[in-house]
């Protein structure tokens, strides 16, 4: 966090070594990327389509990454004020990025979260709490594409 406490300030490192001297097709996309303080980097690359290395996570999975994180830690937050009992989470989330829209950009992210409350609990309210996670969740409401949710709810 900055020296002002109303700003949350973060920090990312994105280093690359190689040469583009042989053109477009041949240089090596895999990249390094850190976000101090935390000591856990990434090995990155870009999209296979765009002759990056499948085995490497790539900036497009990334933000569906951070927007399907910001929606389970913002669920898990407003259950857990409202006393809501929530046993698991899994999402299966997914982004669109077509490649006829100008610029080239993801156009929409359908977030699809599983969510396991316990015996007796209100399914209702669980989905009201989806609602009101997403309307507070930091990256879908930094996101210019369409973020929608569609959960499902199990009372175990």
């Amino acid at each position: 966090m900055s020296e002002d406490a109303t700003v949350h300030r973060y920090r990312a490192v994105c280093e690359w070594h190689g040469t583009t001297a042989d053109g477009y097709e041949t240089y090596d996309r895999t990249h390094a990327l850190s976000c101090p303080p935390a000591g856990t980097g990434l090995a990155l690359s870009a999209d296979p389509a765009f002759k990056g290395d499948p085995a490497h996570l790539n900036p497009e999975q990334l933000l569906l990454a951070a927007a399907a994180s910001c929606q389970l830690l913002s669920f898990l937050a407003v259950a857990a004020r409202a006393r809501v009992v929530v046993t698991a989470y899994r999402d299966d989330a997914e982004a669109d990025m077509p490649h006829d829209a100008r610029p080239i950009r993801i156009t929409a992210i359908r977030l699809r979260p599983q969510v396991t409350v316990a015996p007796g609990t209100d399914e209702a309210q669980v989905h009201t709490l989806t609602r009101l996670a997403h309307e507070h969740c930091f990256i879908a409401n930094t996101l210019a594409c369409d973020v929608s949710v569609e959960a499902r709810v199990t009372v175990a």
